[in-house]
């Protein structure tokens, strides 16, 4: 507590001496850290009006001032010792002023019976201070505590205000700091005491109003947030991807719980809650309205059957069920998950909270946590016995939440989850916009006992489906064309030793350049990095998104990495077969598809709002696209990927396998391709080197596409 005026009883304070009734003195209010100022002298026949707190600086992640320095909670000096200083500073100047004044001994009663007051109330030594006051001890004590825990406070700061007395009557003001907590709400407030002389000195005149100026008999206090409904992630057509599904409301009616702490333990253990979420939790029951119900977890239907005989532990505990938008999506992947957090989550992220308040745990529900949640409203209130509400003491007004819209197209989401639907590996795709690059679906499927396939910030070699980037810059430099005779060779020995994986089977010994191309031949492209200069294939790459400038998503992802081999031709030739240094997403190579389809390669987008940039990448020369999708179609039409030639428009793609890194005995089937706008790339983790597990996936994936998309 910080005080104004005052000192060791050597030093009397300035007060009015009971020959001068009509004198008064209204000290400054001051910080401990401050210098004290001598307080004024100003004679004034009648009581003052109401004095208006000064403007204090703001308090560390409140909301309003404060004392400068920190609260007791990160370890400063006590208050105690804080008065001490203040008081040892004060004795100089006091003295001052009974020199100028003639005050007597007399009046330095009351100020000390005000600073002891205030420090006894602000340590929470109730007892103490209740003995200072004209009411029944118990009953004192009891209110004070009470009204800390109806606040759910975590700190309280007093500070003396002016004083006036005449003869036996003084009146004294305060300003009061209540730390809320709830992300640093701080609510301050100027109090007023009226004391009485009596033959046991200075006596605090009780009432409820001592605690809040207008509280009276039978009122208690009592902090209400309201949470904004969440807002929702919108599809490309402005569909709600979090479907209504059942939840479980875990809640109290405070008015029935006898033991607050006990309940909050009981509950905190049971769902898996810290301890220190146990201690807010049970803050808020004793500060919510107590006829009112107070969700404080939400579960899933599958969580709560988990710890139902847990929760018959809890006692007083409400159950409801509900149907709300919250655990379930359409796109789990993208929009992440949520849960009920008490304190601790939220306070870290500096957000006012209270029990029951849904927080996004990953996904965009995560990365856009404060505008789906919006600014929750709270207000401290007095409420009647009856617990109705009387009065607003202060509010700090919210904001409404704000829906979030994606390039999430339902209908190529719904046919992603379907093609994954039953699948006996880990396998995912991902589906973009092409030319425009807003990715249109993600989806994956997980095995137990398996690594899942990440599709948007997995780093994986894309084995022969890079020979898209590859043939891309071939192309460009007119060393092939579909009708150049190739050979497929079931070895070659460029820099070190290559094999097809998997084998290719008997294809003829006269073979053009589509043949190896359409069947992903390895080796054939061994060779033709002998022709190809290491700056040309990390220049087409770079056109095809993978290098030069990064792009970012609202969720982590991997825009894919190359290093130039240089003059090193062992590595230059596993580089052209997707081999080597390249590592890329499945993200990756679903734009590459895009750009080979519309012939510019685009950044990927997922949220449309708020609006971010892109960079952009030089586009494509038309001969070179062009050729490339007629090779990419003969791989769908006489190639390795022929299961994925199905109705409803032409598939174009390419194929390819590669080792699972840091997984022995596992291989990424890859299939990238495009249909109509539609550019999508396939991923499986298998256990055999085996183009069939991607182009199966594929098939049902391009099969289940809407028309016309």
């Amino acid at each position: 507590m910080a005080w104004n005026g005052g000192g060791p009883s050597q030093a009397t304070p300035a007060v009015v001496p009971p020959t001068a009734p009509d004198r008064q003195v209204e000290p400054q209010r001051q910080w401990p850290q401050r210098p004290v100022q001598p307080p004024p002298v100003r004679p004034q026949p009648q009581s003052p009006a109401r004095p208006q707190p000064p403007p204090r600086p703001s308090r560390a992640g409140g909301s309003g001032g404060g004392p400068p320095g920190r609260s007791r909670k990160d370890g400063r000096v006590s208050r105690r010792t804080a008065i001490r200083g203040v008081a040892l500073l004060c004795a100089v100047a006091v003295v001052v002023v009974i020199a100028v004044t003639g005050i007597g001994p007399a009046g330095a009663s009351v100020t000390d019976s005000v600073k002891n007051f205030l420090l006894s109330w602000e340590q929470r030594s109730y007892d103490d201070a209740a003995a200072m006051t004209t009411g029944d001890r118990a009953v004192v004590a009891s209110m004070l505590q009470s009204a800390y825990r109806q606040l759910g406070a975590q700190d309280l700061v007093l500070t003396m205000g002016p004083i006036s007395a005449r003869g036996n009557r003084a009146t004294a003001y305060f300003y009061a700091s209540f730390d809320l907590g709830r992300g640093g709400l701080s609510w301050r407030y100027t109090g007023k005491l009226r004391l009485r002389r009596s033959a046991h000195g200075w006596q605090v005149v009780w009432s409820p109003s001592v605690i809040v100026p207008g509280l009276g008999a039978g009122d208690r206090l009592a902090v209400l947030t309201t949470m904004p409904k969440r807002a929702v992630l919108l599809d490309a057509q402005g569909r709600s991807l979090i479907k209504r599904s059942a939840v479980v409301e875990l809640g109290v009616r405070p008015d029935r719980v006898t033991d607050p702490p006990l309940t909050a333990q009981r509950l905190a253990k049971a769902t898996g809650l810290a301890p220190s979420d146990a201690v807010e939790m049970s803050g808020q029951i004793e500060a919510w309205p107590p006829n009112k119900f107070l969700e404080l977890v939400q579960e899933s239907p599958g969580n709560y059957y988990k710890i139902r005989r847990l929760l018959r532990k809890v006692p007083h505990l409400r159950i409801k069920w509900a149907r709300k938008r919250l655990f379930e999506s359409n796109a789990p992947l993208i929009t992440g998950q949520v849960a009920t957090e008490t304190a601790k989550t939220l306070i870290d992220d500096g957000q006012p909270y209270r029990p029951g308040t849904t927080i996004g745990l990953s996904g965009l529900q995560q990365a856009y946590q404060a505008k789906l949640a919006g600014k929750p409203t709270t207000e401290v209130v007095v409420q009647n016995a009856g617990g109705k509400q009387v009065r607003v003491l202060h509010r700090w007004p919210g904001s409404a939440a704000s829906d979030v819209h994606t390039t999430i197209s339902g209908p190529v989401q719904l046919a992603a989850s379907n093609a994954l639907s039953g699948v006996g590996s880990p396998a995912a795709i991902v589906a973009v916009r092409a030319g425009g690059g807003q990715i249109l679906a993600a989806a994956r499927h997980t095995e137990h006992g398996m690594p899942a396939v990440s599709p948007l910030d997995g780093q994986y070699q894309p084995g022969q489906s890079f020979t898209i980037v590859s043939t891309a810059a071939l192309l460009a430099i007119k060393k092939v064309n579909a009708k150049k005779p190739f050979k497929c060779y079931r070895h070659n020995s460029v820099g070190q030793e290559f094999a097809n994986v998997p084998a290719e089977p008997k294809l003829g010994s006269h073979l053009t350049f589509r043949d190896v191309f359409a069947h992903a031949c390895s080796t054939a492209f061994v060779a033709l990095s002998l022709v190809l200069p290491s700056h040309e294939l990390t220049s087409a790459a770079e056109k095809l998104g993978i290098g030069g400038p990064a792009w970012k998503l609202p969720l982590p992802s991997f825009a894919g990495r190359m290093t130039n081999p240089g003059s090193n031709t062992g590595e230059l030739a596993a580089d052209t077969i997707g081999r080597g240094s390249v590592l890329v997403s499945p993200l990756d190579m679903a734009l590459v598809a895009g750009a080979v389809d519309s012939g510019t390669w685009r950044a990927p987008l997922l949220v449309t709002n708020p609006a971010t940039q892109r960079p952009t990448r030089p586009r494509l020369g038309s001969s070179v696209t062009g050729q490339l999708r007629d090779l990419m179609r003969s791989t769908v039409t006489s190639g390795a990927a022929r299961a994925t030639d199905v109705p409803g428009g032409e598939v174009y793609g390419q194929v390819g396998t590669a080792p699972v890194p840091g997984h022995h005995h596992l291989w990424a089937s890859w299939f990238v391709g495009f249909r109509g706008k539609v550019a999508f790339s396939v991923v499986v983790f298998a256990r055999s080197a085996s183009f069939a597990p991607a182009v199966q996936i594929a098939s049902q994936f391009a099969a289940g596409l809407p028309s016309g998309s």
